[in-house]
């Protein structure tokens, strides 16, 4: 049978649960048992870092985003590359959060916990709402891993569970049972336990299947054995879901026709959709992409992904360390490569001399830092928004640099984009700003079409530009575009184009070196000049009642929490405007004019406040910082409750 269910309150402010018409989507119901229709799940997959909890959070994903679900992700790593077995500070997990309309975080709390050891249960079990379901491996509550976390009791028995559904599932007993047609050991066919769950899991909310098994025999295509093997955990999964009576119902998501215009799309994380749109600016811009990179968490994805893509002209080179990385970038960009180095935080620091002449060359460069927890080595697999200050004056002297940040996983393609044609176009590098929680999350990605991309097109320097009082014409490096003050980019071996690079002060026009005062005032001038010219977008204010006294204010991925926290609030009736910026360097011309629209101007940030202390100095208004430095994304309902406090105030 099929019925009608309201899921838990709307976190991102969408569709309010229960609107939907009751009836079936998807795979059918297995006779005798009852179909539930929820308009939007929060699944929470958590174990050991060895437990393949990001593998199968991925594969949930996929089949989830196939079948048309709006969807969002996120992903939580240990810190150390293998933590101890079975301890906290080992637990691994990865949230999804899919619905049938409109969402924008990965959502506060999780209606499923599947927790494959005592770990993992007591790690995640302080942000599990009493009433939701808990799915836990029997198999690893052993007295010895319980007393590892703590547990003096088990907690399957003394009753602290009571407040939750808790199904009891030896996972690792049931896909040995499973797999002893297979040649392979205990300990050996217990790996495929997530394959197992992951089954389980696509039974009880009707995911496709077909996918699934294609990527396992294709990631084992070398040993097929072990392949059909975790195919035959996944079909036991699923198996298990329909015949045992523990899970009497199963759920419904529909696809979210109305979220979605119409389009191709797919799922895609922020570091592959900006290593996508890197590619798609190289061929806007008919320029090869030479990326200059340093492994380090979270930047090292691009690295990987962007070395499969020789096909389109792409140069990838893995340096002996940071200061070799984005030197090899630079000299890229005077060859005339669009180039690229990518980092983080730490990284940040070691590249800021090279930056700092990459600004003083006046040349084309893109440095991403994906960000992190800090200082110094801090939290590597955490986020946080921390670098925006580091990404303005992280230099020596005065040394501007344009600063991009993008709001979304798949904002990240764009913002690319975006960055790419500032750093073209005002001969300039600039800092592309993403953090871990939008390179690891993902989310729906519509696929553009190439004719609506930008035209990124270079002209470089083909002769002489100057015209000396004797009538000769030579070539001035230094010599200005009006509109944009960027200086003309030649490309080393073109007769009659050579001229001087390095860090010491150029004199204008000639590119000659220069100790001249006046000279370096004018050409410290003319740089900030420049930066502050870039022509960027207006900023847009989102405020539908035209009453709110509140402009809530955010950058970079704090967007998806700001907005859901923002709907939460409106829909209580209470106005309140909300805008976001992109561009932090220069600001949009009139973020000022919008500041001083509102009575209250609240900032909320992942670090201690950065971007307000710039707004205060730089437009003097009281803007209200709510700071966040735990490692870990905003929650929808405690900005929700920033906001309705600033409101009442």
């Amino acid at each position: 049978m099929t019925s009608q269910v309201s899921s838990p309150a709307e976190q991102d402010g969408g569709a309010a649960a229960g609107d939907h018409a009751p009836g079936t989507s998807g795979a059918p119901g297995t006779p005798g048992k009852e179909v539930r229709r929820l308009d939007r799940v929060i699944i929470r997959f958590a174990g050991d870092s060895g437990d393949g909890m990001q593998l199968t959070g991925d594969r949930f994903t996929s089949e989830t985003a196939s079948f048309g679900n709006d969807l969002s992700t996120l992903p939580n790593f240990p810190a150390e590359i293998r933590a101890p077995a079975g301890t906290l500070p080992g637990v691994s997990s990865f949230q999804l959060h899919f619905a049938d309309h409109d969402i924008l975080t990965p959502g506060d709390a999780p209606n499923v916990l599947v927790a494959m050891n005592p770990a993992a249960l007591k790690a995640n079990l302080a942000d599990v709402p009493h009433g939701a379901e808990i799915i836990v491996n029997t198999d690893e509550f052993t007295k010895r891993a319980m007393a590892k976390v703590g547990y003096a009791t088990s907690p399957l028995e003394d009753g602290s569970l009571a407040a939750y559904r808790v199904h009891p599932v030896p996972l690792t007993t049931l896909t040995v049972e499973a797999l002893k047609g297979y040649d392979l050991s205990r300990k050996d066919a217990g790996r495929s336990k997530n394959m197992f769950a992951l089954g389980l899991l696509s039974w009880m909310y009707h995911r496709p299947t077909e996918g699934t098994e294609r990527f396992l025999r294709s990631k084992f295509a070398k040993k097929p054995e072990l392949a059909e093997a975790n195919v035959t955990a996944f079909r036991a999964g699923w198996n298990f879901g329909e015949t045992t009576e523990d899970f009497a119902v199963s759920y419904e998501v529909a696809p979210a026709a109305a979220a979605f215009p119409a389009g191709t799309y797919r799922n895609i994380s922020g570091n592959l959709a900006l290593s996508y749109g890197l590619i798609a600016a190289s061929q806007q811009a008919d320029l090869p992409l030479y990326l200059g990179s340093y492994p380090i968490t979270p930047a090292s994805d691009i690295l990987h992904e962007l070395s499969k893509h020789k096909n389109f002209g792409v140069r990838t080179f893995q340096a002996e360390d940071e200061i070799a990385a984005i030197g090899a970038a630079l000299g890229a960009a005077f060859g005339g490569a669009l180039a690229v180095t990518t980092t983080s935080g730490p990284g940040v620091a070691l590249k800021s001399e090279t930056i700092g002449l990459a600004v003083s060359l006046e040349l084309p460069l893109l440095v991403v830092d994906i960000q992190r927890g800090g200082p110094s080595t801090g939290l590597p697999t955490k986020t946080e928004q921390a670098d925006l200050l580091q990404a303005m004056y992280g230099r020596n002297g005065e040394a501007p640099v344009p600063v991009v940040a993008p709001a979304t996983p798949a904002d990240c393609f764009d913002a690319a984009l975006d960055a790419a044609r500032i750093a073209l176009a005002y001969r300039t590098p600039v800092f592309l700003l993403s953090d871990g929680y939008l390179a690891n999350g993902s989310e729906p990605w519509r696929i553009p079409e190439v004719e609506d991309l930008p035209d990124l097109t270079v002209r470089f320097a083909s002769g002489p530009n100057h015209e000396l009082a004797d009538g000769t014409e030579v070539y001035w490096p230094y010599k200005r575009d009006p509109h944009t003050l960027a200086r003309p980019w030649a490309v080393p071996g073109t007769p009659g184009l050579e001229h001087r690079i390095g860090g010491i002060e150029k004199q204008d026009g000639t590119g000659n070196i220069s100790y001249d005062p006046a000279n370096h005032d004018f050409m410290v001038r003319t740089r900030q000049a420049k930066v502050d010219g870039i022509e960027v977008p207006d900023l847009t204010v989102d405020d539908p009642s035209g009453e709110a006294k509140t402009l809530v204010l955010g950058w970079g991925s704090t967007y998806g929490p700001v907005t859901a926290a923002v709907r939460r609030v409106r829909a209580e009736g209470r106005p309140v405007a909300q805008a976001h910026l992109r561009h932090l360097n220069p600001f949009p011309r009139n973020l000022g004019e919008v500041l001083r629209r509102y009575d209250k101007v609240v900032v909320p940030e992942m670090n201690l406040g950065q971007l307000a202390a710039l707004l205060r100095a730089k437009y003097l208004v009281d803007a209200r910082s709510y700071n966040q430095v735990n490692g870990m994304p905003f929650k929808a309902e405690q900005l929700a409750g920033v906001v309705k406090e600033a409101i009442d105030d």
